[in-house]
């Protein structure tokens, strides 16, 4: 059995994880292109993690030019059995402060033309999404917030829309009328192609606003996300200090094995070219 490994993909104010041990520096190349930087990959409280800033240093990628799948692949072929992704969002509920931690477990996905499956150029797959996250991921990320001291929502239904533009007013009220409870930019197509290479995924996402609808807070400005951010990115790091020494030897949920029957194209009619460039993803099923 391999060694387990973690990896974290690092969103707005998280762009780096102190107290990584036996540091190196693993530069990927893809044949989906470039990730989104560098990863940087060592030991924290004695497991094996892979560290992505999902922005790049210095946050220079916005949302909608993000290169999911070559994130998502370099995670892969580094070895990465588990993705714990940190992100901003804006509370669409009365009930979630800003400054308060979600672990969602539903996705609304509002995005438009990003690339979201590895099954294109001849080859077809339908993996089943119901419950997009990993509940045992997220059941450690909620103890492990309320462990250091995070005010935690266990469950809660993130909206994802393009961007990079915050919501209309409009958009804000229609969108809380679906019921959602938190929304943001980065989280898909992240988790759909993270379940595709059968990684376990799940979310750290941290209240920064209350986007647009609420009518005695001010508008979202970038000038309060971020002190938030600030506040929360210290949390998010402890939280994941203390979760990852909690993850399982063995994984035994459906991330594991999702393609074991979501893969339609028979073997014979898959291009040699397509089977080198997913062997990572589908090596095991061929």
């Amino acid at each position: 059995m391999s060694e387990k490994m973690v990896g974290v993909i690092g969103g707005s104010g998280l762009y780096e994880m102190e107290g990584l041990e036996e540091v190196q520096t693993v530069s990927l190349k893809t044949p989906f292109g470039d990730p989104s930087d560098s990863f940087i990959v060592g030991r924290l409280e004695g497991v094996k993690v892979a560290f992505l800033p999902r922005h790049g240093k210095g946050h220079r990628i916005q949302p909608s030019s993000l290169n999911f799948k070559a994130n998502i692949y370099g995670m892969k072929k580094l070895g990465v059995q588990w993705i714990i992704g940190v992100s901003a969002v804006g509370s669409m509920k009365e009930s979630i402060h800003p400054g308060e931690m979600v672990i969602p477990n539903q996705f609304i996905d509002q995005t438009k033309g990003r690339p979201n499956t590895f099954f294109s150029d001849g080859i077809v797959g339908h993996i089943s999404f119901a419950d997009p996250v990993c509940p045992h991921l997220s059941q450690i990320l909620f103890e492990a917030g309320k462990k250091v001291g995070a005010t935690v929502h266990p469950n809660g239904t993130y909206l994802c829309i393009e961007g990079p533009q915050f919501s209309t007013r409009a958009e804000s009220r229609l969108y809380r009328t679906w019921g959602v409870d938190i929304i943001g930019m980065t989280n898909l197509p992240e988790a759909k192609l993270a379940r595709e290479a059968e990684i376990c995924y799940a979310t750290i996402a941290f209240a920064t606003d209350y986007d647009c609808w609420h009518e005695d807070a001010g508008d979202v400005s970038i000038g309060e996300v971020l002190r938030i951010l600030a506040q929360s990115t210290n949390i998010a790091k402890k939280a994941i200090r203390h979760a990852i020494k909690y993850l399982p030897e063995k994984r035994d949920c459906v991330c594991a094995n999702a393609l074991k029957y979501a893969m339609i194209t028979g073997k014979k009619f898959i291009s040699e070219k397509t089977k080198k460039d997913l062997e990572p993803i589908i090596g095991k099923y061929l």
